[in-house]
């Protein structure tokens, strides 16, 4: 199918022969924008159900090859190294014409650009975290009750529309009886952290608004996800010394990111009154 043009039938068919697996992946895609191998086998190919971590991996690149072949998938030229999986290298992986199409259900197509090395290092972290998310869930240690992705996750500031706050995420996480509500901001050094004291107050100018809290009852904590240990004691320190409500904001590092969410603002879910 490669350079062919697909018409409504062929894509019909197409998505008739599509894996549940198959789908799942293209969703991903569609909404984290860039995968690398490594995260989309940790989330799909379990090795649980293959007889090895090495057939996991084999299943994976067929099954991503052949997603590529039929455009579902494009492959980036650059690879990537590290992550929640260090010193491993991986292809990385972005949502192909076709996957467009069997996404969105209609025949629109956009051109594929190669992304830049700061928006490929940012997107497969945020990626990163949503496969620790995931995989803490598998293993009961939490339940991933919410998940928004980008633009989902947007909020418009005032009745125009035209300014809109942009967190990475919004997670709501169930542990225990509790839930833990956070808008997830990640930060990998590519800022200054007075442009982050300044989304900081772009926050409390939303939290101020009560539109979170009078759409969804709650206004969930901000928590700052930085790569860098000293740096996030520094942004810490400017939050409690500048803002008016520092409460608001948790600051910690990628690694600490589960233990950084579970202290969001939680709500009861289910303890005896």
């Amino acid at each position: 199918m490669k350079g062919e043009r697909l018409g409504a039938r062929g894509l019909a068919n197409l998505r008739a022969n599509l894996s549940q697996r198959d789908l799942a992946i293209v969703g991903d895609v569609t909404r984290l924008r860039l995968m690398s191998t490594r995260q989309i086998e940790a989330l799909h190919f379990d090795i649980e159900r293959h007889a090895s971590a090495l057939t996991a991996a084999r299943t994976c690149r067929r099954v991503l090859d052949r997603l590529v072949r039929d455009r579902l998938l494009v492959r980036l030229q650059r690879r990537t190294v590290g992550g929640v999986w260090a010193g491993s290298t991986s292809f990385i992986y972005a949502l192909g014409p076709i996957g467009h199409r069997v996404g969105s259900k209609t025949a629109s197509r956009r051109r594929f650009r190669e992304p830049t090395a700061t928006f490929v290092a940012h997107t497969l972290a945020i990626a990163d975290l949503v496969v620790v998310l995931r995989e803490a869930d598998r293993a009961k240690h939490l339940e991933l009750i919410g998940l928004e992705t980008e633009p989902e996750c947007w909020r418009p500031l005032g009745n125009h529309g035209s300014n809109v706050l942009r967190p990475d995420l919004n997670v709501t996480l169930g542990i225990g009886e509790y839930e833990y509500h956070a808008f997830v901001e990640v930060d990998l050094g590519t800022e200054g952290l007075p442009r982050l004291l300044v989304k900081c107050q772009t926050y409390l100018a939303y939290y101020d608004s009560n539109a979170e809290q009078a759409t969804h009852g709650i206004f969930p904590r901000v928590v700052w996800l930085l790569n860098d240990e000293q740096r996030s004691k520094r942004l810490q320190d400017d939050v409690h010394r500048r803002l008016t409500h520092p409460e608001l904001f948790t600051v910690a590092t990628l690694d600490a990111a589960l233990s950084a969410l579970s202290e969001g603002t939680v709500t009861r879910t289910g303890a005896p009154s």
